[in-house]
């Protein structure tokens, strides 16, 4: 088993001190967070350490890279509406494609 932790948590960082904090501590993996930048509607949402919105390859591929030199994996990214929320509409829609 691997333990992790989601990187909103560590709003203010940018990615290598996020991925830098959970190597030193001795986490394998963290959930990154990925939400669009921008005023949050709700606690750590608007918090991004990666911009999916400028993502390209090359940078995908220098993620991965800082990742493997640090020991940590990504196990998942936090791009996801508030699921306990059953008042408003969900309006979330998938804005870019992989």
């Amino acid at each position: 088993m691997k333990l992790g932790f989601v990187s909103a948590i560590l709003d203010g960082w940018n990615f290598e001190e996020m991925i830098d904090t959970a190597s030193e501590m001795g986490f394998s993996c963290v959930e990154v967070a990925c939400w669009p930048c921008g005023k949050a509607e709700r606690r750590y949402a608007g918090v991004s350490h990666i911009n999916v919105d400028e993502l390209t390859d090359e940078k995908a591929a220098e993620i991965l890279a800082y990742c493997a030199k640090k020991g940590v994996e990504i196990s998942s990214l936090a791009f996801y509406p508030n699921t306990l929320d059953g008042i408003r509409p969900r309006t979330w829609r998938k804005t870019w494609s992989w």
